[in-house]
């Protein structure tokens, strides 16, 4: 790593001499001076737009190019008429001064006719198309339709993943779930910044890809949006209700996301077999396994801001759920003979939180940020699992547990720029929690406290066309478990690099390095009886797992068309894999161990065609090898998989279809394949407010959604069926509302949204 470093870093200082030519300015009101903050700042040359950026709290705007000859600078602000400055041809970078833009009255937004895509500081901007914005009813409609390679929008599920993995999201550079950028209308989405390389920041949180999404400014205030959605063949609701309204230096926000489900006709077939070195079992299992939840996320937000610089915000979270299944099976064993199961599980959760945030811009090139959120967790977990053999003789296996988990999370974030060209941020995170489980079958009520920390820095410098960023961290977690304590130390470090060849040609290339630290949970040591013959455990001894990522890709865009290649090879060390041992007298036992390794290499093609009469087409194929070491053999698979989208646009009516195919995945010895999918839709639009959506969702598939799973372990070679039958052939209808009145806020920016999804109970 620090050859690599160093040799980066020569590289950087080779190249210092380059200068591109840059165009500044700052973009002010002509009616008081003020600055437009977030003015579209755009440099043409004929009809290609070389570079774009928006005005700071300044109102001040940099835009650089390699460019020698004239060049069209437009500043467009909805709410002010835009402006076109025409720069004569030279190589001097240029001051433009102060830019004064008129109010316009008749100017209610900037119309984009086609999608712009921006390659800049190792990110994708995508600037949406007016073509695509109407043949989308949703936000995530949209998210389908970009060129945005490597990340994948599920209609089914109302989800957005990068690399099969869960991306960071923004929005006007907040942290966001994914309910919120659900509640967004395409219309209001003015660009998107996109990278499936995670920040330093959140290199800690697992998560894959980053998206910030900007939201135009507005004149409105208040905000109302109403979705829903229901199956007429099948038992589930989904909802989503947000508003927001804006007075003086406050801002009111409240969201509502219910969700229920009760699926009846949900089957898993198994055969498997248990074997020992002098015992040997091999089961046949039916059994249907019908779940019933209802999930309520609830979150109200209060923002205050009394200056541009200064933003103070305050958010109670609350999301109860409560889930309850069955397995209703039949055993063929040929140890025991043949038998009945039937398991009751029952698990009830509430974790409300409150979380506080400052940020404080102290100067255009010095920004801190400060949040704590505190979160009080209560979960009660049920399973009663009952054998009934043919003899008469009954066995019961109660695993009954009440958690209660309390923890705080800090963080600090300070980042300084130097230039438009360099780039330093650095940040603390420090997570406490303190958890007693009690085991209502026993006496053992174990307490549990982690103190987990992530310090980190990142530096990024712009070299004429390229970009480089470097950044190292350390993460620090220490846990004490009951009877042991554990202590892990880790560094975390990567390095990117991005190349703008011209206004359609980039590439880029990264590395990573993220160590993987066991959960609170994985390292509880508690053994519990779930079956005749199988133990769960914890594993106090389990070793953080190592993973070396590199990635190296190029892209190509035009207006109609665009495409994209990656390679990624990712070498995870200790891997942790779940497997099953044999313990003696005819037990075994189920719990997380290390791996020698996991080999992973994946290529990513994606293409995509818009707007020819209506018309576009979104193609992402991934091929990936896996090559696997577990406890005693080594294992290989090679997998396809990839998502098509086609649509067609006239007026208010869209009709669309996306098909997912779905790839295999290997863990040690488990190989389990990706869930199905697919959706014929329709949408409507009469106006502005109403939208209606009619959608044929796993179509000619009686058995809906699909899970297969094989486990080659020489201890219990496994093949595992199961399927969702409700699904199958669903009819879903959905309408939302959305209306805006008043004048809305939309200068509220933050980077801190931490929040606790940790537990230290094991559920089975």
């Amino acid at each position: 790593m620090s050859r690599f470093t160093i040799i980066l870093f020569s590289f950087i200082c080779n190249f210092a001499a380059m200068n591109a030519r840059t165009i500044q300015g700052l973009a002010l009101s002509s009616a008081d001076s003020t600055a437009v903050i977030g003015a579209n700042c755009r440099l043409f040359t004929a009809d290609t737009i070389l570079a774009a950026t928006t005005a700071n709290a300044e109102g001040a705007f940099s835009l650089e190019t390699d460019v020698k000859s004239a060049l069209s600078l437009e500043i467009s602000m909805t709410g002010f008429s835009a402006t076109t400055i025409i720069i004569e041809s030279g190589a001097k970078n240029l001051n433009l001064g102060a830019i004064y833009l008129d109010e316009g009255i008749a100017l209610s937004e900037v119309t984009v006719t086609g999608n712009t895509v921006i390659n800049s500081d190792g990110r994708t901007i995508v600037y949406p198309s007016a073509a695509d914005v109407r043949a989308s009813a949703t936000s995530l409609s949209l998210f389908m339709k970009l060129p945005l390679a490597g990340l994948l929008a599920d209609p089914v599920n109302r989800s957005i993943s990068v690399d099969r993995g869960t991306p960071v999201i923004l929005i006007n550079g907040v942290p966001s779930s994914i309910d919120e950028v659900n509640a967004l209308q395409p219309k209001d989405i003015e660009k998107i910044e996109y990278s499936r390389f995670t920040p330093a920041r959140y290199a800690a949180s697992g998560s894959s890809g980053f998206l910030n999404i900007t939201l135009k400014k507005r004149d409105d205030g208040g905000r109302i949006y109403a979705w829903g959605r229901s199956a007429v063949n099948t038992a589930f609701v989904d909802a989503n209700i947000n508003a927001s309204y804006h007075q003086g230096a406050s801002q009111w926000s409240f969201q509502y996301v219910p969700s229920w489900r009760n699926y009846q006709k949900v089957y898993d077939n198994t055969v498997q077999s248990y074997i020992g070195d002098d015992f040997r079992t091999d089961l046949e299992v039916h059994d249907r396994n019908p779940f019933y939840y209802h999930r309520h996320a609830l979150s109200l937000k209060y923002d205050y801001s009394p200056a541009a610089n200064t933003l103070f915000s305050a958010r109670f979270n609350a999301a109860p759920i409560f889930r309850k299944s069955r397995a209703i099976a039949h055993t063929i064993d040929s140890q025991l003979g043949e038998y009945d199961n039937n398991n009751i599980t029952k698990d009830r959760g509430f974790a409300p939180s409150l979380d506080l945030f400052l940020r404080r811009d102290f100067n255009e090139k010095n920004t801190m940020e400060v949040q704590v959120v505190g979160t009080l967790s209560t979960n009660d977990y049920r399973r009663d699992n009952n054998y009934i053999f043919s003899d008469g003789r009954e066995d019961s296996y109660i695993m009954n547990v009440d958690s209660r988990r309390r923890s705080l999370i800090s963080e600090v974030s300070y980042i300084h720029t130097f230039t438009d060209k360099t780039s330093l941020s650095a940040g603390f995170q420090n997570t406490v929690s303190h958890s007693i489980n009690t085991y209502l079958s026993s006496d053992y009520k174990p307490v549990l406290k982690e103190n987990n920390n992530y310090v980190y820095a990142r530096l990024g410098q712009r070299v004429g066309k390229f970009y480089f960023a470097l950044s190292t961290g350390a993460k620090l977690y220490w846990i004490d478990n009951d009877l042991n304590e554990r202590t892990f130390i880790r560094n975390l470090s990567s390095a990117q690099v991005s190349w703008n060849i011209n206004d359609r040609w980039s590439m880029q290339g990264s590395f990573r390095y993220t160590p993987s630290i066991p959960s609170l949970s994985s390292l509880t040591d508690y053994s519990q009886q779930v079956s005749p013959y199988l133990t769960s455990n914890g594993n106090a001894n389990l070793k953080a797992s190592q993973n070396f990522s590199y990635s190296l890709g190029v892209s190509y865009s035009s207006r109609k068309f665009q495409a994209s290649f990656q390679s990624y090879y990712n070498n995870t060390v200790n891997s942790v894999i779940s497997d099953i041992s044999y313990l003696g007298n005819g037990m075994f036992l189920s719990q997380s161990v290390n791996a020698k390794y996991n080999h992973m290499f994946s290529n990513y093609l994606s293409l995509r065609l818009s707007d020819i009469y209506g018309f576009g087409a979104n193609l992402f194929v991934d091929l990936t090898h896996y090559r696997t070491a577990g406890v005693v053999n080594t294992y290989r698979l090679t997998s396809l998989s990839g998502s098509l989208m086609i649509w067609w646009n006239k007026g208010p009516y869209t009709i669309s279809y996306w098909r997912k195919l779905p790839g295999k995945y290997l863990s040690g010895h488990y190989v389990g394949k990706e869930e199905n999918g697919d959706t014929l839709q329709f949408e409507w639009q009469p106006d502005k407010h109403w939208t209606v959506t009619a959608s044929w969702m796993y179509m000619f598939d009686t058995k809906g959604t699909r899970y297969p799973s094989w486990d080659y372990s020489p201890v219990n070679p496994a093949y595992r069926e199961r399927y969702i039958k409700n699904n199958g052939n669903m009819v879903v209808l959905s309408v939302s509302y959305a209306a805006d009145f008043g004048s809305i806020f939309r200068t509220a920016r933050r980077n801190l949204n931490n929040s606790d999804t940790g537990s230290s109970l094991m559920k089975l």
